[in-house]
């Protein structure tokens, strides 16, 4: 595939340090071969309609350069998230905008380009760390690829209010982007940040990477939207590293693409640290959203919470595999895992199956997963009170999602996603 040569990733230009990874991951991929659906990893997905040779690379003469009056700004997705400390607008993988509040800037804090922000030694070992131990065929592909990505850099003993947002917006039939973020928290910080994924109906594939970097006693709340158009393909992977006493609650929220898929996984390295996962998924027509999460415990006193809920229709699909790993060390700790799926036609389909690897013998640990239709019962109650049909199932729906609505980390944006999933449903029912 000589549109992911050697060549054509150095073409990409930028620090040499920059340079020199890239052409280190495309020379690992020139052996590696695409992942099929024979690896657990991978059952139950779409990945053998992947064709590769269907793609290229946004050429490096079509990205917007830092700073060019060309570039798209925050538009209307900056303003339905309301009050930000700090934006990035990122164009087909590469930052084109961004901005940061003058006084978080005089405390240290950085939101910039990766590629031309003058990274230091810090940054440069901190980028790709986070997923050295989880790569795969499309970690390398990203390394090989990414123009740059979305550097959120905080120091020790920073707390930010307001949310800093990362707008990534990808478009190009026939083309590929590399969309990168490293988000690193030092000790005692404490920030929300939102990523928000969206594209027209143009047959373009994503492949996201991003690392959170927790430090002790740190705090991270991250919101992942992806509203692609129908024709996009996303491949994602979402990776955290947890130091002591440290707090991150993830959430995503899925509801556009043709296939989609989030790699999710959290590392809980040291005592007391927590990590939340929430997620909301609603799949029409012939989408497929492919979830797969790690809660992976390696010191002892640790605890992760997981609850992932979605609901598919017309000929829809989604797949749900999670595992939680609790290794030797972890004793004394605690770990839960939670999928529910609503099936609300025939013809769509559900995939959930949870996991568990246990090392350890002083632990808590559950998990759990439902398959099924919209309750009857419920379904006859609101009917029996005069409420139509479509109304009904419009109500329960909403209902089922809403606990995990309330836990989305920024609620800003809730109503604007619960609209989208009205959209669905009503287009479900013919209304």
């Amino acid at each position: 595939m000589q549109q992911f040569s050697v060549d054509a990733a150095r073409a990409l230009g930028g620090p040499d340090w920059l340079v020199a990874r890239r052409v280190a991951a495309a020379e690992a991929i020139t052996t590696a071969e695409l992942p099929t659906t024979v690896e657990e990893v991978w059952r139950y997905s779409r990945i053998g309609e992947l064709d590769l040779n269907r793609f290229r690379p946004v050429p490096v003469e079509e990205l917007n350069e830092p700073g060019d009056e060309r570039a798209p700004g925050g538009g209307p997705w900056a303003l339905e998230v309301g009050a930000h400390a700090g934006m990035l607008v990122v164009r087909d993988g590469r930052v084109v905008r961004h901005e940061l509040d003058p006084s978080l800037e005089a405390q240290g804090v950085r939101v910039c380009d990766i590629a031309t922000c003058g990274v230091d030694a810090d940054v440069q070992a901190a980028f790709g760390s986070v997923v050295a131990d989880g790569a795969d065929y499309f970690t390398d592909l990203n390394d090989a690829f990414t123009p740059g990505g979305a550097l959120i850099w905080i120091p020790d003993n920073v707390v930010i209010a307001d949310p800093i947002v990362v707008l990534h917006w990808c478009e190009g039939d026939g083309e590929v982007s590399f969309p990168r973020t490293l988000v690193r928290m030092g000790r005692n910080s404490e920030a929300t940040v939102l990523e928000r994924f969206g594209s027209p109906s143009t047959d373009h594939l994503v492949d996201a990477v991003a690392e959170l970097i927790v430090g002790d006693n740190a705090q991270l709340r991250y919101l992942s939207i992806q509203e692609h158009g129908s024709k996009t393909w996303h491949i994602g992977l979402q990776r955290a590293h947890l130091g002591r006493d440290a707090h991150l609650k993830t959430a995503a929220v899925a509801l556009g693409g043709d296939y989609a898929r989030l790699r999710a996984e959290a590392r809980l390295d040291a005592p007391g640290a927590e990590s939340e996962m929430v997620a909301v998924y609603f799949g029409d027509q012939n989408q497929m959203l492919d979830f797969r999460t790690l809660q992976d415990h390696v010191a002892p006193r640790t605890r992760s919470d997981l609850l992932f809920k979605g609901a598919v229709e017309d000929t829809a699909t989604s797949v749900y595999s999670g595992m939680i790993r609790l290794r030797e060390d972890a004793q004394k700790a605690e770990a839960y895992q939670t999928n529910r799926n609503l099936v609300l036609t025939k013809g769509a389909s559900a995939e959930s199956i949870p996991n568990l690897e246990i090392l350890a013998n002083d632990v808590k640990c559950s998990h759990g997963s439902t398959v099924g239709p919209i309750d009857d019962e419920q379904r006859y109650y609101l009917e029996s009170r005069g409420i139509a049909p479509q109304d009904a199932e419009r109500l329960i729906v909403l209902g089922f999602f809403d606990d995990v609505f309330a836990r989305l980390p920024h609620g800003g944006l809730v109503g604007r996603l619960r609209k989208t999933v009205i959209d669905k449903i009503d287009r479900g029912v013919g209304v």
